[in-house]
């Protein structure tokens, strides 16, 4: 496939209103034709922009009632590649030579620019560290970059820092470890306990239905449907009431690495990951059933209780296994000490 050509023009998308379609505002009408290319935010402000024409007229009113007939023409600029710049923003580097690095990504930490996170990057970090070493497979606003942890997740990632490394280690991550060595252990606080030691959820992922920017479960059926496997374990229980598991410690293996995999699946199966307030937020009130003092670290936590322990995989180079740890972080380890103490 050919690289995109970004001295191109802005791309033409037209549009007809049918009779269906009477009354809807304009920008919830095209949000619906650009689905899910393009937000109804993001249509919203090229329209005010001026890149919307209804009927060959300009039209900057996003809540301009839609009539059938009109035709709509919206011209979408040409993408900008980003190029992100080198911060001297601190690393805690597991391992690196020549071929990868391996790091300890702190909570809070964005992977790569994105909307709304075009600086201050891990990306920009490893810029400022690598230099012109990581690979450029990624193209250039994920450089190096062969998998991702949430922006609130801490823990191991390998980035690539040659095109061969980056070639080898996607394809170990694409294959989930089924045929070779590779290895991904999350710890995970999460409120209530599974009703056994260990368990498999095999539920496929797709975009949620609700909000663009989360996942859900859905029918395997579904254009979007993605194969997904969590395997668990039951490490510790918590009780704030005699005979009542109020919270427990879970080690998660994954199969695959969908986004927000662990997240979903634990909210699926009824036991969300504490601090989760995407995925987790009807479970909130579990907080007033803890004594006072264990209540406030929980309600100060500010993240998902969700930590990447273990990275193991096969060197893409030499071939050598690898296997890498990373500590709980100090506010998860602190948390853990809050449940521990009831």
């Amino acid at each position: 496939m050919s690289a995109p050509d970004i001295e191109a023009g802005p791309i033409r998308k037209e549009y007809t209103a049918e009779q269906q379609d009477a009354g809807r505002r304009l920008d919830q009408w095209l949000a619906a034709k650009l689905a899910p290319d393009l937000s109804r935010n993001r249509v919203k402000v090229l329209i005010e922009s001026g890149h919307v024409e209804i009927n060959g007229t300009p039209a900057r009113e996003p809540k301009r009632k839609t009539l059938p007939g009109d035709n709509a023409v919206l011209l979408l600029p040409p993408p900008e590649p980003a190029a992100p710049k080198p911060e001297a923003i601190a690393l805690d580097i597991l391992y690196e030579d020549g071929d990868l690095i391996v790091i300890n990504k702190p909570s809070g930490l964005v992977v790569h620019p994105g909307a709304g996170n075009p600086t201050g990057t891990l990306v920009n970090a490893l810029i400022h560290h690598c230099g012109s070493s990581l690979s450029g497979i990624g193209g250039v606003r994920r450089p190096g970059i062969v998998h991702r942890l949430d922006k609130e997740t801490s823990g191991v990632m390998v980035v690539a820092k040659t095109d061969t490394a980056h070639r080898n280690l996607s394809a170990a991550f694409a294959d989930h470890g089924r045929t070779g060595d590779l290895e991904r252990a999350y710890a995970a606080l999460v409120w209530g306990a599974p009703p056994r030691a260990t368990g498999t959820v095999n539920a496929p992922l797709g975009r949620s239905s609700s909000d663009r920017t989360r996942r859900a479960v859905v029918g395997e059926g579904r254009p979007d449907a993605r194969h997904a496997v969590t395997n668990y374990s039951l490490l510790e229980r918590y009780g704030a009431e005699p005979g009542k598991t109020t919270a427990s410690l879970l080690e998660c293996r994954l199969e695959t690495g969908r986004t927000h995999q662990i997240r979903v699946h634990m909210a699926h199966i009824g036991h969300p990951l504490i601090g989760d307030m995407a995925y987790g937020r009807a479970f909130t009130t579990k907080v007033n059933l803890l004594p006072q003092n264990v209540a406030e670290i929980v309600r100060a936590f500010p993240r998902q209780a969700l930590h990447a322990q273990l990275l193991a995989f096969r060197h893409p180079v030499s071939g050598e296994l690898c296997r890498f740890e990373a500590s709980m972080p100090a506010d998860m380890a602190a948390l853990l000490q809050a449940f521990r103490s009831l």
